[in-house]
């Protein structure tokens, strides 16, 4: 599995090379942090930077160990989660492209954060970043920004949690995956039944019955079983907003 790695070096499981000098071809250049550096900013950063690649299921940051890299997720998804007192894991949120990753100027990860699907990030060793945050403000106000988002969307999963019912929450959970992925009406779930069954706080079962309960009803078809069509997506909505 993927460690973390110094920027630098060539990390375990996954390639690396230099980032080019303009970035020009990031496909997430206009929505990850770093779009609100100017040209010789942008530069100065791409310097620091590594693409790395990891297959499903590899790791690049492990609970509780000294977080040595941040970075933005440029392609595929990637799970948060951390284990419970009894060793079971638990997921806490799922990681999508333009997203950033890691801890900046903190020491230890609070998660592990591994590969739902194959991935490609843009890489940076903590340090370096943050001395570069430090020089350029706009970053640090960027990271605010995202930081302040983060909480909102994690007082909206508490809501979700507490409040909406078990058919609400699987269909609040397909609906933001299909609006992160952007890739229209049908979607490949990262996410086994098990896994949406941990990060919704429901069992297997009821996951199962509540996306077959949206089957029936024509608001979904499942192709596969990692496969979501989504034939009514206005209706799917609203029952998410409960």
């Amino acid at each position: 599995m993927y460690r973390d790695a110094h920027v630098g070096e060539a990390p375990v499981g996954g390639a690396a090379f230099a980032l080019p000098a303009s970035c020009a071809g990031c496909p997430v250049r206009s929505s990850a942090i770093c779009c609100v550096l100017d040209d010789s900013g942008l530069t100065a950063l791409s310097r620091l930077g590594r693409r790395v690649t990891l297959a499903a299921g590899e790791t690049l940051l492990w609970e509780g160990e000294e977080a040595v890299t941040v970075g933005n997720v440029l392609s595929g998804m990637l799970k948060l989660s951390t284990l419970t007192g009894d060793g079971r894991e638990q997921i806490v949120g799922i990681v999508h492209p333009s997203d950033f990753i890691g801890r900046p100027f903190g020491k230890d990860s609070p998660h592990s954060a591994t590969a739902l699907t194959d991935a490609t990030l843009c890489v940076f060793g903590r340090a370096a970043f943050d001395r570069f945050a430090r020089e350029h403000a706009v970053i640090g106000q960027a990271l605010l920004e995202r930081t302040l988002t983060e909480l909102d969307r994690a007082r909206h999963w508490m809501l979700l949690l507490g409040r909406k019912s078990a058919c609400e929450r699987v269909a609040s959970l397909i609906v933001e995956i299909a609006d992160r992925a952007d890739d229209g009406p049908a979607i490949d779930l990262p996410l086994s039944r098990q896994q949406m069954g941990d990060i919704l706080g429901l069992t297997i079962e009821t996951v199962s019955r509540s996306l077959t309960r949206l089957k029936r009803a024509g608001i979904i078809a499942l192709p596969s079983l990692r496969r979501i069509a989504i034939n009514r997506p206005g209706e799917l909505r609203a029952i998410a907003e409960g």
